[in-house]
């Protein structure tokens, strides 16, 4: 019997999100991300509460099912940022995600520190960042990544080359249908134009039935428990691996224990594993295990937000695409300051959340980014952010350099 691995992936990410920040403050004062703790934009209040409803009990179940069940394996990313916000203020989440790492079955997946969108605008930048997160995760977890995700699965031949170049084994991508083709996301594929790189797209549709579709009430096939999905994955009879990609936050978080997510998460493994042949992979297991069935080219970017599967939530609109440009106009004489401390604020603005709060989109897409969102509006986003901005280029400014 062929085998058939679930190839289970989770990204962990949380911001620093901009407090009240107004043009009074600008000049003034230069904690851009220090809210109150009863604020909306608090970093600490949100981190302590996601890892309260998520991490917490996300990473015990986890646990249990590694010691329950010898075959389960998964995969997970975690950005510099959210690794800074638990050290600070939730050790014990971070301690739940190194007793996962150390059973020897987690992998951790190199992307860059600050979730950004540097690969778009600074190539140097972007490399800078990615040797950060490499360094971090080694310092923390003790591995070095061997598989690859960019910021929101951005993802396009250039970056297939870059990561080719710089010896990662494998790549994650969004397995979008105009991309795919005639073609299943559920096999291992190799970017066009690289020599030792494999790519994973991810099945949209199954992982959403995860993150999104879960307790929805109206939706056709509720309640979805683990033995239907088991049956639909068992269904493809010449697959080999189905790729469940979602944020962490979907357990616990986006769907909330009361929807019975755990209940879905702790059954998984027995109903997959008990028809001879199923496993679970790593990422980097599954690229070891499969040849490639063929080669995928992407000539455009893709990532896995919104309808449009494109950089349209983050630079979709004026507000995202100058204030991002203006960002990274600013790197020489930046990084040129070796002030650590103003590197740092200018990185932390790079984090893609900030202009995907900016988003002005409508209907589905705009009720989710109003969901992620700490602000009232795109506008209060982009002003609080556009303030910040003027701060970093008056710190350059008092420093002698000229803007």
């Amino acid at each position: 019997m062929n085998k058939k691995a679930i190839v289970l992936y989770l990204h962990v990410h949380q911001p620093y999100r901009i407090r009240h920040y107004t043009v009074f403050d600008s000049a003034v004062y230069h904690n851009y991300f220090d809210a109150s703790y009863e604020s909306d934009t608090s970093n600490e209040r949100i981190l302590k509460k996601v890892a309260e409803k998520s991490y917490l009990p996300t990473n015990a179940k986890l646990l249990e099912l590694l010691n329950n069940h010898q075959e389960f394996k998964l995969s997970l990313s975690i950005t510099g940022t959210v690794l800074e916000q638990l050290e600070m203020w939730a050790p014990e989440a971070l301690e739940s995600f190194k007793a996962l790492a150390s059973s020897g079955r987690v992998e951790i997946v190199g992307e860059t520190y600050h979730h950004s969108l540097a690969f778009f605008y600074s190539k140097a930048e972007f490399a800078r960042q990615v040797d950060m997160h490499k360094q971090k995760i080694y310092d923390i977890f003790g591995q070095t990544p061997a598989v690859f995700r960019n910021t929101e699965l951005a993802y396009n031949n250039e970056l297939a080359k870059w990561a080719d170049d710089n010896g990662y084994k494998g790549i994650l991508a969004e397995g979008w249908d105009p991309i795919l083709g005639w073609r299943s996301p559920n096999y291992v594929y190799s970017p066009i134009n690289t020599n030792n790189l494999k790519l994973l797209m991810k099945n949209y549709k199954l992982s959403d039935d995860i993150a999104f579709r879960f307790a929805n009430h109206d939706w056709t096939e509720y309640p979805l428990t683990a033995d239907k999905f088991s049956h639909w994955l068992s269904e493809d009879q010449d697959a080999t691996n189905f790729n469940l990609f979602m944020d962490y936050e979907t357990f616990g978080e986006h769907q909330w224990s009361e929807s019975g997510i755990f209940d879905f998460l702790d059954h998984l493994p027995k109903e997959w594993l008990k028809t001879e042949g199923h496993c679970f992979n790593t990422v980097s297991e599954v690229i070891d295990n499969f040849t490639p069935v063929d080669q995928i080219d992407t000539p455009y970017t893709v990532t896995w937000a919104d309808t449009e599967r494109d950089l349209s939530a983050w630079l979709g609109n004026p507000m995202q695409a100058s204030t991002i440009t203006d960002l990274y106009s600013l790197e020489s004489q930046i990084i040129e300051t070796n002030d650590w401390s103003l590197i740092e604020d200018w990185r932390r603005l790079q984090t893609s959340d900030h202009f995907y709060y900016m988003c002005t989109k409508w209907f589905n897409d705009g009720d989710i980014h109003a969901y992620f969102s700490p602000y009232k509006s795109p506008y209060e986003a982009y002003m609080n952010f556009a303030n910040a901005f003027r701060d970093i280029r008056y710190r350059l400014m008092e420093k002698g350099v000229n803007l």
